[in-house]
């Protein structure tokens, strides 16, 4: 998917940099008190090293007044300062974290679908885990230049009692940075692989939890959840890997530091034993030694959440820089209702041709049922109009010259699988709240029954997936849906399959008599939609054969007669 362009601009980067721009505010303010915070930090141990000085020169009540007053001071802009900094600093990371799970969930709704191999448990994983480590950038960087400066002024102050305490400290913390600035590119490279193979395996439960049924009913439930326990065990094991390499990254980190603090703590001893710096000095340096590890591990970690959000933001590049499967037109389709597809070869279907004029009620009785699938997609745009031969009209205008947004609006595919999602019935019939044909659309697909079964209603509660229904009832809440939309053009595939003869009777009659003026097109072999239907075509190898009434095609047509028979 990734092309050298994409590769050159680095888009993990710009999102990064993104993030970076539309927080400067949150970030200058989170850095000046996180840096007066670490200041305060390294104030402390100079102030005990000034007050030793000080109180046995001087000796006094008041000069020891004046120390508690200066540490009181400082334990109080220590405590300030790390509450409201990482209060500012935290908020404006959940705020990006929640910016970038939108725009990925953005782009995985859009009516264009991206040209990107993940699955939906992956984009699922890239829209949460990746999205929060990415702007964890927000954080990262304050906290760099805080702990940077809680290291400067500790070098400053020990360069004041003696320059070599001073350059042993830059020194020192030039050496580890360049050690783990290497390491960290090693947790990078894993954390992603790490976050590939999480993304898999939640895209593997995503699928069994579709199939779950199916699968219990021919018994397949155990070689999938073998199928998802290896999946599932590679991703244990790259954790693993993760893991291992960030335990030793820390544990090199904290290694270092602390023989920097050692060799701080070491070489004041002994230039205290020498003469070379006094008591109070030495009482200083001993105490900076020992508070320097916090923002020395601080400063050391910082590289490794670099690589990680950076690792982050490169998986939601795949997302986000996708390109659309196709480009929409500008043009919009003109006023009625006609359909026509001409010539189409896909898949299945080998020159496809028909015409459904305006305010007419046409169904397909397809032989093989993958032509009907097949068809399906075309009209619904799930193929880019590139990828096919032959053309498909809506509103006297080709696809590929309509905004895609105008083809949802006009023309609407109902698949036979339609997703049912967690609300109520009302919210899932109509979901965009407008209410101005629920009650048709309920009696057309023969849903009250279950409305009447609920004493809530429309407003009784519908599981994830539809599960507190049977299958003919998510079926029928599906056909629903899509009556209550009053599209131009509507098409139905196998709305039918799941419910008892006597209640397809009626839906057939509901839907053509609601339907009445629209145009509508059924793939179906149900008898009874195709008997209410004003002609059916039939598809067999992928082309129209037959076209007639129903009652007509079952008197003269002896293939017709066995395909939709029951």
């Amino acid at each position: 998917m990734k092309t050298p362009d994409t590769e050159r601009s680095r888009p993990g980067a710009a999102i990064l940099r993104t993030a970076l721009r539309r927080n400067v505010g949150a970030m200058i303010a989170g850095t000046v008190l996180m840096g007066l915070y670490q200041a305060a930090e390294t104030a402390f141990p100079i102030a005990l090293g000034l007050i030793v000085e000080h109180t046995m020169q001087d000796r006094s009540l008041g000069s020891l007044g004046i120390s508690i007053g200066s540490l009181a001071v400082i334990i109080t802009t220590v405590s300030l300062s790390w509450r409201f900094g990482m209060r500012v600093l935290q908020k404006a990371n959940t705020t990006e974290a929640h910016r970038w799970r939108v725009r990925v969930a953005a782009c995985g709704l859009q009516p264009v679908a991206r040209d990107v191999d993940l699955k939906s448990g992956e984009i699922l994983t890239i829209a949460t885990e990746d999205a929060d480590q990415t702007a964890d950038i927000i954080e990262v960087v304050p906290l760099l230049i805080s702990s940077l400066v809680a290291v400067a002024v500790a070098a400053v102050a020990l360069s004041l009692a003696d320059l070599r305490l001073g350059l042993l400290v830059i020194v020192g913390t030039v050496a580890i940075l360049s050690v783990l600035a290497v390491m960290s590119k090693r947790i990078g490279a894993s954390t992603q692989e790490q976050q590939a193979r999480v993304a898999r395996a939640g895209a593997k439960v995503a699928d069994l939890i579709i199939g779950l049924r199916p699968l219990h009913g021919f018994g397949g439930n155990h070689a999938a959840f073998g199928s998802y326990r290896r999946v599932s065990t590679d991703a244990k094991r790259q954790a693993i890997t993760v893991a291992r390499v960030n335990g030793v990254y820390a544990g090199t980190a904290l290694s270092l530091n602390a023989v920097l603090a050692a060799a701080v703590s070491l070489t004041a001893g002994w230039l205290a034993f020498e003469g070379r710096i006094s008591i109070g000095e030495l009482v200083m340096a001993v105490g900076l030694a020992q508070f320097i590890m916090e923002p020395l591990k601080m400063f050391s970690e910082m590289p490794k959440y670099v690589m990680i959000a950076r690792a982050s933001a490169e998986r939601m590049a795949l997302v986000l820089t996708a390109r659309p499967v196709t480009t929409p037109g500008p043009e919009h389709p003109e006023p009625g209702g006609s359909l026509v597809v001409d010539g189409v070869r896909h898949g299945t279907l080998q020159g496809t041709t028909f015409t459904v004029t305006a305010g007419e009620f046409v169904a397909i009785a397809a032989y093989q049922p993958r032509a009907a699938a097949d068809l399906a997609a075309v009209l619904a745009v799930n193929v880019a109009p590139h990828a096919y031969e032959g053309v498909v009209r809506v509103g006297g205008r080709e696809i590929a010259e309509l905004s895609i947004e105008s083809v949802r609006e006009h023309l609407l595919v109902n698949p036979y699988d339609g997703e049912i999602f967690a609300g109520t019935l009302r919210t899932n019939i109509d979901p965009s709240g407008t209410g101005r044909t629920i009650e048709a659309a309920v009696e057309g697909s023969m849903l009250t029954d279950v409305v009447a079964l609920h004493r809530e209603g429309l407003d009784y509660a519908i599981r994830d997936r539809g599960a507190n229904l049977s299958g003919g009832q998510r079926q029928r809440l599906s056909l629903a849906r899509a009556l209550a939309a009053d599209a131009e053009v509507l098409v139905l595939h196998d709305p039918t399959t799941a419910v008892d003869a006597v209640t397809e009777q009626l839906i057939a009659r509901n839907v053509a008599k609601l339907r009445r003026g629209r145009t509508t097109l059924v793939l179906t072999s149900s008898p009874a939609l195709l008997d209410a239907a004003d002609r059916v075509l039939v598809l067999d190898e992928g082309v129209i054969t037959a076209e007639d009434t129903h009652r007509n095609l079952l008197a003269g047509d002896e293939a017709y007669c066995r395909a939709v028979a029951r």
